[in-house]
């Protein structure tokens, strides 16, 4: 009888250490880390992830306005004009919680001229609504394609279908 309680006293113990192991370590104040949004990607989830925010960063006026954006401020590299260099530089930035874009990266290159422009205009891009998560703005990591030479002709097509997020495809 006194093994078996034992046994039992050790199997409870064992699956709480367990349990409290397997838990996330919660520190009260610490910076959420940023995550990747993607437009065909945003989903609403009953039980979403801690850092997912139930509302995407917008920019102001949509797709078209973030176009008209890139096509009155890039100022396209006399080397990329000289090498009839087109395509898009892909950078990754962080939309903060009071709708500024910081931190740009450049995720995927063109050239070292066009990444250079990409890196000073996408920083310019301010005034989003930031990410949204339980009533909240969080701070996330996005994607944008910045456009270069013929690469910004982009057509966007509406699918008939209705989408549950509105998402636009882009060709």
């Amino acid at each position: 009888m006194t093994k078996t309680i034992l046994l039992t006293i050790l199997a409870v113990g064992s699956a709480a250490s367990a349990a409290r192991a397997q838990a996330p370590a919660a520190t009260p104040g610490a910076a959420q880390q940023p995550i990747i949004l993607k437009a065909d990607n945003m989903q609403v989830q009953a039980h979403s992830a801690a850092n997912r925010p139930d509302r995407a960063p917008v920019y102001p006026g949509g797709e078209q306005a973030l176009g008209l954006f890139f096509l009155e401020n890039i100022k396209y590299p006399e080397a990329a004009r000289v090498k009839a260099l087109s395509g898009i530089v892909l950078v990754t930035a962080t939309v903060n919680a009071d709708g500024s874009v910081t931190n740009p990266v450049v995720a995927k290159s063109l050239s070292p001229e066009c990444d250079a422009e990409a890196l000073r205009v996408v920083p310019l891009l301010t005034g989003w609504q930031p990410a949204m998560r339980k009533g909240r703005p969080v701070p996330v990591l996005i994607q944008l394609p910045v456009p270069f030479g013929g690469a910004g002709n982009m057509k966007i097509e509406m699918n008939n279908r209705p989408s549950p997020a509105g998402v636009r495809r882009v060709r």
